[in-house]
């Protein structure tokens, strides 16, 4: 699957709750969706505190889906190209180093 599709099925379930609404009471603006993200990555970071590995699999599964609906988001209403910026990130990376492996 592709990062339109993802995108357009996460744009058509927002648009179906009424939060792009003005008089929405959950906003979708670039900072409220930057703050629900770090939140759910929290979310993620939780079901590893106590283990190497979460004992729910499928509540990881929950919490990296919406990780990623928030990123997906993020990056549409900020109009970032996130498959293009993964690109360009990976390519900056190859020439980086990180110190002594």
């Amino acid at each position: 699957m592709d990062i339109k599709t993802l995108e357009d099925a996460m744009h058509a379930f927002v648009e179906s709750r009424g939060w792009y609404r003005p008089d929405s009471k959950r906003p979708q603006t670039p900072r409220n969706l930057a703050i629900s993200l770090s939140i759910e990555a929290a979310e993620v970071l939780e079901l590893f505190q106590w283990g190497d590995q979460p004992s729910d699999a499928a509540a990881l599964a929950g919490e990296l889906a919406d990780v990623m609906l928030y990123l997906l988001q993020l990056a549409s209403l900020s109009g970032v190209d996130l498959g293009q910026a993964v690109m360009d990130k990976l390519r900056l990376n190859a020439d980086r180093t990180w110190g002594a492996d």
